[in-house]
């Protein structure tokens, strides 16, 4: 198995794994939401590793409705510690929030912070009794298209998860990066 990533090294020991939208969607790691996760991590002195799913450009294999995605994000982990990142972060957009999720849920997962940038809970099913005190920080826009807020922000409050809703941003935050970068900048210093 071939996982095509993008590798961004900074000194120390702390990194985030960053996961795209869907696969059949056209996600991928160059999409906007992922670099600009990328761009706010690194400026705070995070190494930053963005990863294409398998059957996604580079990486083989095939789409396999979030198992085998989980697999990749375990794989990456992995590889991270073998490079001596001790503090792993998971920040995922969309169908990359939901897989991550899968791992979140789990009693011992990598990561010691997570952000969930857009959850699809409108197509995917989270299984938010198994996600208390485990989402750092969700973030969404109030036009979200498939994530609906109406039943996100009940479920925050249920996980005891941060919640930020960003002003005009659909599913896709075209022309709203930087706001997205700046929420993260808070989330990070905190």
């Amino acid at each position: 198995m071939i996982i095509e990533s993008l590798l961004c090294k900074a000194p120390g020991g702390k990194a985030v794994v960053i996961c795209h939208p869907h696969s059949l969607m056209g996600g991928s790691m160059y999409n906007n939401v992922v670099e600009a996760l990328q761009e706010a991590f690194a400026s705070e002195n995070f190494s930053t590793l963005r990863f294409n799913f398998r059957g996604v450009g580079g990486s083989t294999g095939t789409y396999e409705e979030g198992k085998g995605e989980k697999e990749d994000i375990l794989a990456v982990c992995e590889y991270l510690k073998k490079l001596a990142m001790t503090k792993l972060f998971f920040a995922g957009y969309s169908f990359g929030a939901w897989v991550g999720s899968k791992i979140l849920e789990e009693r011992k997962n990598p990561f010691v912070k997570s952000i969930c940038v857009s959850p699809p809970i409108d197509y995917f099913n989270f299984e938010w009794n198994n996600l208390k005190n485990k989402i750092d920080l969700l973030i969404c826009g109030d036009a979200d298209q498939f994530c609906t807020l109406d039943v996100l922000i009940p479920e925050a409050k249920k996980i005891k998860s941060p919640t930020e809703i960003i002003h005009s941003a659909d599913h896709f935050y075209l022309g709203k990066e930087k706001e997205l970068i700046r929420i993260i900048h808070q989330y990070i210093i905190e």
